[in-house]
């Protein structure tokens, strides 16, 4: 299964080079690497280009991860119904490597959340309420989208590790350490890229976003 492997995720990072924020952009001919933070992700593009253009990125990003899933279990079902969940685990992080570090864009790409986010929905439904609720409250309450976002990965994983114990992930228990482990550098991956997010936090100086912004 390792060439199925490399095709997955190999085909993810292709999904994830379709990178909204900075296509959106162009088409409104701005260069969003050169607004606001520079980050080609929603919150930047939400800051300095809209609501509406919040919203189109956020959707597009996050398809990005649903997409890369569907394609990994459309291919490899049938070949493989003991271990699709990893291949579609290795799909989903090819999505978040293709966002995060794009070869279009020189690798400088997003910090994967809204494409973590599309991953979960279809790689873990069950996760995603959760994780809906968790991001929400941190978003009206402390109105920290970062927070949220970390917080939507750290409820991304841990319920990744409950399901899959419970048999709810749909995977036999000789692959479960490697979708936890794949999931896990999913999921590492959004607490890395927010790095200078979270040295914000730290020192009290990190950007809160209005729910009212037009």
């Amino acid at each position: 299964m390792t060439v199925a492997r490399i095709i997955a995720i190999i085909a993810g990072y292709l999904f994830g080079l379709f990178t909204t924020g900075y296509f959106y952009a162009r088409h409104v001919n701005v260069d969003i690497r050169k607004l606001g933070s520079g980050n080609i992700g929603t919150t930047n593009t939400f800051r300095t280009l809209g609501k509406k253009a919040g919203i189109i990125v956020f959707l597009g990003d996050g398809f990005k991860g649903v997409f890369a899933v569907l394609l990994a279990w459309l291919l490899f079902h049938r070949q493989y119904p003991d271990g699709v969940k990893i291949l579609e685990a290795y799909a989903g992080l090819g999505a978040v490597i293709g966002h995060n570090f794009p070869v279009h864009l020189k690798f400088k790409g997003g910090k994967g959340i809204a494409t973590t986010a599309g991953m979960m929905l279809a790689f873990l439904p069950q996760a995603v309420p959760v994780c809906l609720v968790l991001f929400a409250l941190s978003i009206f309450v402390k109105k920290y989208v970062s927070v949220g976002s970390l917080l939507v990965c750290i409820g991304f994983f841990v319920q990744t590790l409950i399901f899959g114990q419970n048999g709810i992930l749909n995977a036999p228990p000789q692959a479960l350490t490697e979708i936890y482990t794949v999931v896990g550098i999913v999921c590492l991956l959004g607490v890395i890229r927010h790095q200078s997010n979270i040295r914000r936090l730290l020192n009290g100086t990190e950007n809160k976003v209005s729910v009212h912004e037009d």
